[in-house]
């Protein structure tokens, strides 16, 4: 296969990503030691309506199934997700300000070193601490620590989940199910005067665009409901409450014949350790010795398809943000991320994973480019 040509969409951290965004929102509450790259106005509240699956490409392609966001969109510019552009690492980028390489949180499944296993952060392991995993403060410990209140509006079955533990401490857990709770129960919080931070979190537009599709009707569907729902709250938000619509990460549809099948392929698994990450955002964890000829056969079988980079180069590149050295053994040894609307999947070892529609963790716009929508409450 040829070599590829076309440019990864790296993220901007610091500048214009997810991390920058939530520390300019801090310092819009007045948090101190907060850098403000978005400039955000001051704000005596801030709500942060995190709607996952939303890329920004998906809303700028169905205008009318969405009116309300994408007038919203008219005068707003994208953010970058980070890499990988999936859930446990965006949410754990929103919920601490820093950028994957600075909290540790590198993938949907990346190495517990040492130990031969892979830690699945949506499902985690009873053996990993998560306030070890990721030790950093969260910005709701901080927000909390300047006075101001935080909460944390989500599904109640999200309460008590590692990741919880170690992307979103320090904020008050109030549970939500359904569209209508999860406005009447944010509004209600926010009710006070006192300064506040909440973060309100709508999963069910990933969860269709994964079972059936991105392009799919369901999805839009779904986006409309979403539409509702951010309506509805920025019209019954109190006034001085500034109102964030934000996504994790974008989403591609990826073809039957577009996937290639780690199982099936022995000499991609040639001296290959553990695979983890995701089909579309891929750490491979080598033998001793075998990362040189791994990347060698990963490169020659997915050629124009994939981005195949060592651990070295993707950390140079900054797809990560800076690397701290206590988290840098997590990454793969070689890292592979489609730039097109392509998978590397692994159909024996992941059945659920290997038969979504709808994918994301990779560089390209689709999977980074996430909608910042801002508006007031008057």
């Amino acid at each position: 296969m040829t070599t590829q040509t076309v440019e990864p969409t790296l993220p901007r951290y610091a500048e214009s990503s997810l991390d920058a965004l939530s520390t300019s929102i801090l310092a819009s509450l007045g948090v101190p030691g907060e850098p403000n790259p978005l400039r955000l106005e001051p704000a005596e509240r801030v709500c942060m309506l995190v709607v996952d699956g939303l890329g920004w490409d998906l809303l700028s392609a169905h205008p009318a199934a969405a009116p309300f966001l994408s007038e919203l969109a008219m005068t707003a510019a994208p953010l970058t997700a980070g890499f990988p552009a999936t859930t446990a690492t965006s949410m754990t980028t929103i919920g601490t300000g820093r950028p994957p390489g600075r909290h540790g949180m590198l993938g949907y499944q990346v190495a517990i070193p040492g130990s031969g296993r892979l830690l699945n952060a949506l499902r985690w392991d009873d053996k990993v601490d998560p306030l070890r995993w990721q030790p950093g403060s969260t910005i709701f410990e901080r927000a909390v620590s300047a006075g101001v209140r935080a909460l944390r509006i989500a599904p109640a079955a999200l309460r008590k989940s590692g990741l919880s533990a170690a992307a979103m401490r320090g904020a008050r857990y109030i549970a939500a199910d359904t569209n209508g709770a999860l406005v009447s129960r944010t509004v209600s919080e926010l009710a006070d005067e006192a300064p506040a931070l909440a973060l309100a979190y709508h999963g069910d537009l990933d969860s269709t665009g994964h079972a059936l599709g991105a392009g799919s009707d369901a999805w839009q569907y779904e986006l409309a409901h979403v539409d509702k729902l951010a309506e509805q709250l920025a019209g019954a938000l109190p006034h001085g409450t500034v109102l964030h619509v934000i996504a994790d990460h974008g989403m591609t549809d990826v073809p039957p014949g577009d996937r290639i099948d780690f199982d099936a392929l022995p000499h991609l698994r040639e001296g290959v350790a553990l695979l983890g990450g995701e089909p579309r955002a891929r750490h491979v964890y080598c033998e001793p010795g075998a990362a040189s000829d791994v990347k060698a056969a990963w490169s020659e079988e997915l050629g124009d398809r994939a981005w195949v980079v060592g651990r070295e180069q993707a950390v140079a590149d900054g797809w990560f943000g800076p690397v701290d050295a206590q988290f840098a053994a997590r990454i793969g040894d070689v890292i592979a991320a489609p730039c097109g609307p392509w998978a590397i999947v692994a159909t024996k070892a992941e059945p659920r994973e290997s038969a979504l529609i709808g994918m994301h963790g990779s560089l390209t716009p689709a999977d980074q480019l996430v909608p910042l929508l801002t508006l007031a409450a008057t």
